[in-house]
């Protein structure tokens, strides 16, 4: 596998993308008008009407995936150089799903006022800014200031992705064991970037925040901590001492999210968790519980991963490309947390749609209907651009942030 990948990301030309161009280049007369003296005309005009930039240019379809390498994959802080394949792999992922173009920029610092300066410097030259792999509690500033500072959708993925595709999979998980969101213990080990946004958008959506259990590398963030950080704190409980353990608190749960390392969840810890038991062990490459141990463990459990090797795969692309897509073409000046649950709702609902001859042949299925082993949608499924983008930019539209004043939703459906 590592010298395929190797040879895959070396020939024939390095890297994943490349810049072609969108217009006729063949004869001089094609070149004055890309270039000298005709690229003065649009120039012109925008320069006295600076909204005229998404008619003239490409900015209104091109986001910037920036990162500077403090958190890759399961890879830690590797720097900027090394985190320049998964950037450029991010940027393949917006064009093949959503047909979006993407510059992967890597910066070199882990200062977050210079990284949002560099952000904000270079942010007239896109439709939309996509955050990647920047460590906690660093993401948060940068995400926060980068929302208030520009007039452009600003999405952190590794938080509000991983929050999005998760809460779509918790919500059919549930109505298949038969319960209430409401009315759920759920755990969750590990305090990242990503589960916070896990938390709060679990919250967002029906959780009671006094049935949320949250473990970080030093125990439960309970109250009676001293140590917890301002994104911490929100979700300290109250109801629980703070020496309470993993494995106690699993005690009779009736779901487990995990978005922190191997091993952690044992066959004991899953027997003793509640009916129809919940377990999304997305931590990457290996997860908390082993796909093996955890189906062998008991018979009525709902299992997800963030593999691509297993059932019910909790994978970003599922949101981020359909989300940005909407965002661009309403000319959006924010995701906000109308738009994400317009696509956690929409993600949930797809599998609920027979599916497709197409997907059968693809993943090489006899057949797949909504059940413990089909409660997200496949990555190739064709029908999230329209299902999830329409979902999107009706929410943009009704919350105020779509700019763009003669949107049309039924026409934009049917074009996508």
């Amino acid at each position: 596998m590592k010298l395929e990948a190797l040879r895959y990301h070396k020939y024939k030309k390095p890297g994943k993308i490349q810049v072609v161009p969108t217009k006729e280049t063949k004869t001089p007369k094609d070149l004055s008008l890309a270039y000298s003296p005709g690229v003065a005309e649009p120039c012109l005009e925008i320069s006295s009407n600076s909204k005229l930039v998404y008619d003239y240019t490409n900015k209104g379809n091109l986001v910037a995936v920036i990162t500077n390498g403090t958190a890759v994959l399961g890879l830690g802080n590797i720097g900027p150089e090394a985190s320049k394949p998964v950037m450029e792999g991010k940027a393949v992922l917006f064009k093949i799903f959503a047909d979006i173009d993407s510059f992967d920029i890597e910066i070199n610092t882990e200062k977050v006022d210079e990284f949002v300066r560099a952000v904000e410097l270079i942010s007239p030259t896109f439709g939309g800014i996509n955050l990647e792999d920047i460590s906690a509690p660093a993401c948060f500033e940068i995400e926060d200031k980068l929302t208030k500072s520009l007039s452009i959708p600003v999405m952190h993925d590794d938080q509000h992705g991983t929050a999005i595709v998760s809460a779509a999979a918790l919500i059919n998980a549930i109505e298949l064991a038969g319960k209430n969101l409401s009315d759920i213990k759920l755990v969750m080990n590990g305090a990242g970037a990503a589960s916070i946004a896990c938390a709060n958008l679990y919250l967002s959506i029906g959780l009671s925040k006094d049935n949320l259990l949250l473990f970080d590398s030093k125990g439960l963030i309970s109250e009676s901590r001293d140590d917890l950080n301002k994104y911490k704190l929100p979700f300290a409980n109250s109801k629980f001492p703070k020496d309470l353990s993993l494995s106690d608190a699993l005690e009779g749960a009736d779901a487990f999210v995990g978005l922190s390392k191997a091993d952690v969840i044992t066959e004991d810890m899953v027997k003793s968790m509640a009916k129809n038991p919940i377990i999304f062990a997305l931590a990457n490459p290996n997860p908390e519980i082993s796909y093996d141990l955890a189906m062998a463990s008991r018979k009525d459990i709902i299992f997800a991963t963030g593999r691509s090797d297993y059932p019910n795969q909790v994978n970003n692309v599922l949101g981020f490309p359909y989300i940005f897509r909407a965002a661009l073409d309403v000319k959006a000046t924010a995701i906000n947390e109308a738009m994400k649950i317009a696509a956690v709702k929409a993600i949930a609902a797809l599998v609920k749609q027979p599916i497709t001859p197409e997907l059968i042949d693809l993943y090489g299925i006899r057949e797949l209907s909504f059940g413990p082993n089909y409660i997200i949608p496949k990555p190739f499924d064709k029908r999230l651009l329209p299902n999830i983008s329409k979902a999107v930019a009706k929410a943009a539209i009704e919350t105020g942030v779509a700019t763009k004043t003669d949107f049309d939703l039924n026409t934009y459906f049917s074009n996508l």
